[in-house]
């Protein structure tokens, strides 16, 4: 199954985009229910006025979930009159549909862990520092390391300095998540204009819908009919 994470973002649109994502996120979760789709909302944050979200972070999950997304993602334009400022003239108001970058939480094996031994320091006395009692564990593919030399047992140094590292490298892939969800959020704070990929209209937030003209088509298809039976 394919999973993908998505963003419904106003960017640094008013209180009107706002409003325009959460409408939006209703006919988009009703439309993947309706796809067979399974979500998770991930991060909401609320917009200034009541009913309003400036920003939605879901993760979708279910097969053909790329051709879902292909007519969803990109900018989605509401054409109607402000909700809360009644006599604004602007009747155009616009917000994006993102697909962000999904890192995954690296596997830790400690086949990837390479041990040092080192004589420890600190308190303790002779005992201590006449074995190589200290350890440092160092993580072959991110290079991060960390040392254990609470014990006088080698082993025991050994054991704290694997949770100790598997624990660090844990917090460096949340600060890595953390620091990309805000990287592609200044990359999206500013809403592309122009060509949207869905249109909606008034406040009851109809989808604008494009119909199709087959005058032509027929009209083609009776000229070459006709031309066939004067042959």
């Amino acid at each position: 199954m394919n999973q993908k994470i998505i963003q419904i973002t106003a960017g640094r649109g008013p209180a009107e985009c706002c409003w325009v994502v959460a409408q939006v996120l209703k006919c988009f979760l009703n439309e993947v229910q309706q796809t067979g789709l399974s979500y998770t909302i991930v991060q909401r944050i609320k917009g200034i006025e009541n009913g309003t979200i400036q920003s939605v972070t879901l993760q979708l999950e279910g097969k053909e979930l790329n051709i879902f997304l292909s007519s969803w993602l990109g900018t989605v334009q509401w054409i109607g009159t402000s909700t809360f400022r009644k006599y604004h003239k602007r009747k155009n108001w616009f917000i994006g549909i993102y697909e962000l970058d999904a890192i995954t939480f690296q596997e830790i094996s400690e086949k990837e862990i390479t041990f040092q031994t080192m004589r420890s320091s600190g308190p303790g006395g002779q005992n201590v520092n006449k074995v190589n009692s200290a350890v440092r564990a160092i993580h072959k593919p991110t290079g991060i390391q960390v040392v254990a030399m609470d014990s006088r047992s080698q082993h025991q140094n050994k054991k704290m300095a694997i949770d100790r590292l598997k624990e660090k490298i844990i917090t460096n892939q949340l600060d890595t998540l953390k620091q990309s969800l805000i990287d592609q959020w200044e990359n999206h704070l500013s809403v592309q204009r122009g060509n949207p990929i869905k249109v909606f209209r008034g406040t009851d937030f109809k989808k604008e819908k494009k119909t199709k003209n087959f005058k032509n088509k027929r009209n083609q298809l009776k000229q070459d009919l006709r031309n066939e039976l004067k042959r």
